[in-house]
């Protein structure tokens, strides 16, 4: 079990290692007092991003394989098994369906399902989920392969149906929000309909612009206050929700 310490936001979904700088993007994450989760994309990359994170108050890694890189990187799955018991935070992970990707698709789909079964057998992890195009075979797999009472999976810029965010709410996921996402019709759609009491919020920098440059976790502020247009709420409403859905999900 382990709590938030009090922070001025959340971004459960950032990629810091890829901005030119990974320290100082640590570092500004830091003294925002940002809660943010930094996502690796190959498990070649984690034991730098754990050495950086091991004594921040507010940034944890996430040890991750990317589906988009599964084609390439799949003989890293024994590393990435190798060091699953050094965190509790597991992403980016999941499948992508997308064009440029389906030819790898099923090869996906026994990457994802060994990473959900290792999860389910350590128990307790938190999964931060792709899910491009693949919603449903993300949300079977889910449901198969990683029972609610073993681990946690937050869908990070989740763009499913509403049939599909109904569905993962009842499978006890959460989702992560970021402003892109309230820029479309289907996506405000969607954020307006999501239960309030499972979204979090995130950046998915440096691959989000804000305000003509990468989006940072400091920026989560613009994204609840995209969130709050959306849904006709109080920004501190959607801020005070997102900090509890945090603590609760860190308790879990």
């Amino acid at each position: 079990m382990t709590e938030s310490p009090p922070t001025n936001g959340v971004d459960f979904h950032c990629h810091l290692d890829l901005y030119p700088n990974h320290e100082a993007a640590i570092a500004r994450a830091e003294a925002a007092n940002i809660y943010t989760l930094t996502v690796t994309t190959t498990p070649k990359a984690w034991a730098r991003n754990l050495e950086l994170t091991r004594s921040t108050r507010f940034v944890r890694a996430a040890l991750g394989l990317h589906p988009q890189l599964v084609a390439e990187r799949a003989g890293e799955l024994a590393l990435w098994e190798r060091h699953l018991s050094e965190t509790r935070y597991v992403g980016e992970v999941g499948l992508d369906a997308g064009p440029r990707f389906y030819k790898s698709f099923e090869h996906q789909k026994r990457v994802f399902r060994t990473i959900l079964e290792r999860c389910s057998d350590a128990g307790g992890k938190i999964l931060t989920v792709h899910s491009v195009r693949s919603a449903p075979t993300v949300l079977d797999m889910i449901e198969q392969h990683l029972p609610q009472h073993r681990g946690t999976v937050v869908l990070h810029w989740f763009t499913g149906s509403k049939r599909d965010m109904q569905r993962a709410a009842a499978l006890g996921c959460y989702f992560s929000v970021n402003a892109e996402m309230t820029r479309s019709d289907r996506g405000r759609i969607l954020v307006t309909e999501m239960p309030l009491d499972r979204i979090l919020t995130e950046t998915d920098g440096p691959f989000t612009q804000m305000q003509g440059r990468p989006a940072e976790p400091a920026d989560v502020r613009l994204t609840v206050a995209s969130i709050a247009d959306v849904r006709k709420m109080a920004t501190s409403t959607v801020s005070d929700s997102v900090r509890k859905n945090l603590q609760t999900l860190l308790k879990a």
